[in-house]
């Protein structure tokens, strides 16, 4: 028995928002490597390029994790 199935049916309820397509999706349409999710609402899957930014930023400027580079390559490599 597979632990994945391929083409396992979207549920009622989980939205998804596909960056292949651009669009919002209930349950997953598009293979998994292409959506962001699931959300609660369509209205926060529709918001979900927005949110990945947001919480880049915060990532970015976390303490916990000053031992990578910054993402706009400025970093030194002194080493």
């Amino acid at each position: 028995m597979a632990l994945f199935k391929r083409n396992a049916p979207g549920q009622p309820g989980e939205w998804y928002y596909c960056i292949k397509h651009g669009k919002v999706e209930e349950g997953p349409e598009c293979p998994a490597k292409n959506r962001l999710g699931p959300y609660g609402t369509p209205a926060e899957a529709s918001r979900a390029i927005e949110t990945v930014h947001k919480r880049n930023e915060a990532w970015d400027h976390d303490p916990g994790w000053e031992d990578a580079p910054p993402r706009d390559g400025s970093g030194s490599s002194d080493g």
